[in-house]
């Protein structure tokens, strides 16, 4: 293994670590009395292990596809998820407390402590069921220079299916039949629509095979298709019907569909040398399938109409969702203009890590043309 993704490894297992040990010191503190002393080593023994868990489930999963791994998965994502609203409840209780000193108010540091991490369970709960429900998103874009035949059709965005040890084949039967009964003109995938596990892609993407809208289906990867079995992937969508777009162009009744896979978007000089392959015609619409929303300088200049995006998950759940639109800023999420060039970017469908979200939807998106 390279020396950067074993630094990286241990640089997240080092902040989780920590993580767990901030609320380890909080729960003992402001429970203390209420705490017998084989419950205070079983609560240290548990956060020790669980400090640990998502990453070793994480190294697992990339390597291996049973049963097994994939239960522990999912609870070490969910744990995941869980400790975010832990180490926040935790931060709230001292925030809390520091304050009522100030104020010299009385401190009631076991109510303190039951209240917010309450909360955070429920925020936990409704955050799971919040990412169960997927919302159909309608957007009218109007594309310059759009072919006649194209006003009043519709295209189906959908991206970040993340299927995997989560979200398996009744996920990606629910988002078929969602796109089957929306019937678009055409489909468009930005990518992730694996996770990027070794799970069986055949059997994953065999649902997408009912879906036939008129003009087709696009798909670019993703980052997280990129990971691992790229080519079985590939070859899985491909059965299914899907055209993979990869540094290529298609003109589909006079509406051109370019797609540059995640990898090549990395750089941007290859980016505006693919893009001056492509050679996207002015004098007539044109579409970009790009996993994240960026290079948007380089995009604009090529003379390019809409670039669909997903990545961003719009940050999933707080506080990433704040740190996320400091990232890409307006771009986050939604239907947004770059000079010429207009941005969607889509929460995505799914969901990475915590089977969560808080602050965000999933979400496909019916796109009008006008």
């Amino acid at each position: 293994m390279k020396a950067w993704p074993v630094l990286a490894i241990a640089l997240i297992e080092a902040s989780l670590f920590l993580g767990h040990w901030l609320i380890y010191r909080t729960l003992v503190v402001f429970l203390a009395g209420s705490l017998s002393p084989a419950a205070t080593q079983a609560l240290r023994g548990s956060l020790f292990l669980l400090a640990f868990s998502f990453v070793v489930a994480a190294l697992l999963g990339f390597r291996f596809s049973n049963w097994a791994v994939s239960f522990f998965y999912l609870v070490a994502a969910v744990w995941l998820g869980v400790f975010d609203f832990f180490l926040l409840a935790s931060l709230l209780c001292r925030l809390v407390d520091f304050s009522l000193y100030l104020a010299g108010l009385h401190q009631n540091r076991p109510l303190t402590a039951s209240l917010l991490f309450a909360l955070a369970v429920l925020v936990c709960a409704f955050g799971v069921l919040n990412a169960r429900k997927t919302l159909v998103r309608r957007v009218s874009v109007n594309l310059r220079n759009l072919p006649a035949a194209w006003r009043g059709r519709t295209a189906l965005l959908f991206s970040d299916l993340h299927l995997g040890h989560i979200n398996r084949l009744a996920f990606s039967r629910r988002i078929a039949s969602m796109a089957a009964r929306l019937n678009p003109d055409i489909i468009l995938i930005p990518g992730d629509v694996f996770d990027g596990t070794p799970v069986d892609p055949d059997r994953l993407a065999a649902p997408f095979k009912q879906l036939s809208p008129p003009f087709g289906i696009y798909f670019t990867t993703g980052n997280h298709d990129e990971f691992g079995s790229k080519a079985q992937y590939i070859a899985a969508l491909t059965g299914a019907g899907i055209r993979v777009l990869a540094n290529e162009k298609v003109v589909v009744d006079g509406l051109q569909i370019l797609g540059i896979p995640y990898h090549d978007t990395t750089y941007p000089l290859r980016m505006k040398a693919t893009l001056n392959d492509l050679r996207p015609d002015p004098a007539a619409a044109s579409i970009l399938l790009s996993h994240v929303p960026n290079r948007l300088p380089i995009v604009e200049q090529a003379g390019v109409s809409l670039q669909l995006s997903g990545h961003t998950h719009g940050g999933q759940i707080f506080p990433f969702t704040w740190m996320t639109r400091r990232v890409f800023g307006k771009f986050t999420h939604g239907l947004h203009n770059f000079g010429a060039l207009q941005v969607y970017t889509s929460y995505g469908a799914g969901t990475w890590g915590p089977p969560m979200r808080v602050g965000t939807n999933s979400e496909v998106v019916l796109l009008q043309f006008k």
